[in-house]
């Protein structure tokens, strides 16, 4: 069996001083924001970052963080599925609203519309007639001269 297929394991001890009691909660703090990871996680990246190895030469990520990407995926898709589907609901419930609003005003319309036919069937309508002299503007007199008046009226009979 090749040497480096097989796990090594090593244990970290902490004390109970205040140092390694702070170390601890905030590894505890880490753990809950990044539940994909394991301590073991947290001690191999922050060896990688302090024995300063280039990011070319660390492992690629392993199979069991791909899962765990992939269940993020996954939830995040559910969720936005979940968000979608409040959206459309609500979307739904303003059309039908609206809708119903519509026809309200549609048949207050109609309403409207009955009553004022109602109004002009039972009065008759009234014309106003205007007077002639609203008509025609006013003329100024003109003096007329008795001859042509006499002319005028045989002009008339021709």
């Amino acid at each position: 069996m090749f040497p480096w297929s097989q796990k090594i394991a090593r244990s970290v001890t902490f004390d109970s001083e205040i140092p390694d009691a702070t170390l601890l909660a905030v590894i505890e703090e880490e753990l809950e924001k990044q539940p994909h990871k394991t301590f073991s996680d947290l001690c191999k990246e922050a060896l990688w970052q302090f024995l300063r190895v280039p990011e070319s030469v660390r492992p690629s990520q392993k199979v069991g963080q791909s899962e765990q990407t992939e269940q993020l995926l996954t939830d995040l898709k559910r969720q936005l599925t979940s968000v979608e589907q409040r959206f459309f609901a609500e979307e739904s419930r303003r059309l039908e609203e609206m809708e119903l609003k519509l026809n309200q005003l549609s048949q207050q319309m109609s309403q409207l519309s009955n009553q004022l036919l109602q109004l002009s069937y039972s009065q008759p309508p009234t014309l106003v007639a205007p007077e002639p002299e609203e008509l025609d503007p006013p003329t100024p007199p003109v003096e007329v001269d008795p001859v042509i008046a006499r002319l005028g009226a045989f002009l008339d009979d021709f």
